[in-house]
Parts: structure tokens; sequence; C-alpha cells
């Protein structure tokens, strides 16, 4: 038995929390993990996974040639008889080869972790160092990517991640793909339950003393607390820190009624259907 579930989520969702999460569940050590050695797998996009499996430096490469390879680096990394966890932002495409930039064959499922739009849109904003309108900008356009500098290389290849909406349904509708949805405010409300479907929905063992002590240990005061004393690998150089608050509703005191009104007429279908917005339009 081998593939890979992959932990999709648009960026600023819950992923990395998720993360730590399923690293104390599989370690079950007396002591939370260092959050600067995450092992549950490389982030798909992370230029060195493609490098050491292609075999020469995939900078030789321009992105539409790296993408059209991207399905095989997965489909050879699932062979090696093991189940994999790895984050992915990136949506779920198909290539210029009419194949799904994650290989169907590689993949056993995927774990989707959706936040509140309204919630990710200040978070998202921090991450990429721009304002909350240029975000709303961002996270509206169906051709939005990350990592296409031609001024630098990057160490993660180009993702793209269509709108936030189009992000969702990409996976959660994908009629082949096996998919569970996690909710962020639902991780934070009734942890256990949520981390609980996630974990069954991923084939692991839901030893209830074991999935309490990882929620434990994983938990936004250890993560914010190890991020203070050692800083965190992963934070972006545009942002101050990458653990910022850890709760749901922080959109209340940091949009105005324009950029509420914004985020919902963009994104409001897809907020209704996974229950941000009342039957009127109205945020919960």
């Amino acid at each position: 038995m081998s593939g890979i579930y992959w932990l999709a989520s648009y960026p600023k969702s819950g992923n990395t929390w998720f993360r730590v999460f399923l690293q104390n569940l599989l370690e079950d050590g007396d002591r939370p993990v260092d959050i600067n050695k995450l092992a549950t797998g490389r982030l798909a996009s992370h230029r060195g996974w493609l490098d050491d499996v292609l075999g020469f430096d995939s900078a030789d490469l321009d992105a539409d040639e790296v993408e059209r390879l991207r399905p095989e680096v997965y489909r050879w990394s699932s062979r090696d008889g093991e189940i994999t966890y790895h984050k992915i932002h990136d949506a779920y495409i198909f290539t210029a080869d009419d194949e799904p930039l994650v290989s169907r064959e590689a993949t056993r499922g995927a774990l989707y972790i959706l936040r509140n739009p309204l919630d990710v849109l200040s978070s998202f904003a921090n991450h990429i160092g721009s304002s909350l309108d240029k975000a709303i900008a961002c996270m509206e356009d169906q051709q939005h990517v990350l990592c296409e500098s031609r001024k630098q290389l990057p160490d993660q290849v180009r993702q793209k991640l269509l709108s936030w909406s189009g992000h969702v349904l990409s996976w959660v509708d994908e009629p082949t793909l096996s998919c569970h949805v996690l909710r962020y405010e639902d991780m934070l409300v009734d942890p256990v339950a949520a981390f609980t479907g996630a974990v069954r929905f991923l084939g692991l063992p839901d030893d209830p003393v074991r999935i309490e002590k990882a929620i434990r240990f994983s938990d936004f005061e250890e993560l914010a607390g190890q991020e203070t004393e050692k800083s965190f690998c992963e934070q972006s150089p545009r942002a101050e820190r990458f653990f910022r608050h850890g709760k749901s509703g922080i959109w209340r005191d940091r949009l105005s009624p324009e950029q509420i009104a914004r985020i919902i007429a963009d994104h409001g279908e897809v907020m209704r259907r996974f229950g941000y917005l009342d039957a009127d339009g109205r945020p919960l």
C-alpha cells in the first residue's frame, strides 16, 4: 500500500497547524514536536523535491515545463510502498497534457482545509506583504499564482491558485478525487471531533488519548511560543510572524464594511455552501 494524501488548502487556512498536529500524532512523544522539524512530507511545490527526483536542476526549465513534469515526480515518489502526507497550495488543475497536476496514480485522497475567506484575507495580506485591498484582488483573480518571480529563483515552483472560490471548488468538487473537508473553525470549536474525522479519513488509528494529546501539543500557544523562541523556517520573508492569531472572526475588527461586501460579492456562493453565510447572505 502506497500513495500520497494531499493536505490541500488556500494559503493561510490552517494547513501548517494540521501538519503539526499530524506530526505529533504520528510520533506520539512525551513533548511537542519541533515546528522546524516537521517530517510529514515536503511541500508539493518545493523545488528541491522535484530536483531530487528529476536528477537535474529544475531552474533550467520554464514554469510550463516544470508543471508538465510534476505529475511524474509524484508518481515516482509514491512507488516506495509507503503512505505519505504532503502540503499543497496549488489548485487542483490539469497540465498541458490533460493530466491532474498531482497525478491520479500517486494520489490516495485529499484532506481539504477550509477557512472563512473573511479571516483568510487578513492573514493572506500579511503573508504576501500587501494591503487588504490588493489581497482581495488576488483572492478574486482566477489567474492568480504564487512564486512566478522572474527576478529571482524562489525555492518553490509556480503554483496556480485560481480565485479563493475556484481553489476550493477545484478540490472539493473534483469527481475522481476522494476528498474530506476540514473547516478551520471546527478545529477551533470542537477539535476532538474535527481532528478525529480527519484522522479516520487518512486511515490512521483514532485512539482518543493519542488524538487529544496531539491536539494539546499543537495548540496555538505552543506554536506561537516556539516561533518566538526560535523563529519558524516556513515564515514568509514579507511577514513579521507566521502564527499570528489562531482565532476565527478577527475580520470583524480588521475589515471595513466595503471590504466585507467585496469578499461576499466575490465568494458568497461558496461561503454559503460551507456555512459562512446565512440564507440572506449575512456572515455567521
